[in-house]
């Protein structure tokens, strides 16, 4: 539920782009539709996440930028500076506390060791950065074609990320430790 509501701006961009092939519009939408997904996050758990800030944040500026300057290059920069700020925030906390982000996300549902949960951690971290190079690629590769960037945006990114998690639970499902069982067996 979570991940669809992080990518329900993203898809009400798609879905405003597709019927207008107006990227100015589609951002012009975007915006008021990242600020109610926050709101209503804040409604339902009254907090919102540093990266969701930070994604509004990137929002707002650069949609802003895209709309007031009428130039779409903006908006379509904010997935590579959103996806490499997350790899920056995941490394950095390698570093930094005694938790990796991704212990401190998962760890109250399952048990790994440190190893597996820094491995998990620089495994997202690189994640981000792919993620980051191939928009900037398409964006660099192919800067007339709109509908291939939002097609990217919408079904590459989230495809990716979908494959991406079941790939990391595979993963996690080889390392976690097995609960004590009972031994009922009669001899």
């Amino acid at each position: 539920m979570k991940i669809l509501l992080d990518f329900l701006p993203v898809i009400i961009f798609f879905i405003v782009y597709k019927s207008t092939d107006d990227i100015i519009l589609a951002t012009a939408v975007l915006i008021p539709a990242t600020l109610l997904q926050m709101l209503y996050t804040w409604i339902k758990t009254h907090k919102i996440e540093k990266m969701q800030l930070v994604t509004l944040l990137l929002v707002v500026s650069l949609g802003g930028l895209t709309i007031a300057l009428n130039d779409e290059s903006f908006i379509k920069w904010k997935p590579t500076i959103v996806n490499w700020l997350f790899a920056l925030a995941f490394l950095g906390s390698q570093f930094i506390g005694k938790k990796t982000i991704v212990e401190r996300l998962m760890s109250s549902a399952i048990e790994l060791t440190t190893d597996v949960w820094r491995k998990l951690n620089l495994a997202w971290v690189t994640f981000f950065l792919i993620m980051g190079a191939a928009n900037l690629a398409i964006i660099k590769l192919y800067p007339d074609n709109n509908d291939l960037w939002v097609n990217f945006k919408l079904f590459g990114i989230l495809g990716l990320t979908l494959i991406f998690i079941i790939l990391q639970g595979v993963y996690i499902s080889r390392h976690i430790k097995p609960e004590p069982t009972e031994n009922n067996s009669e001899n």
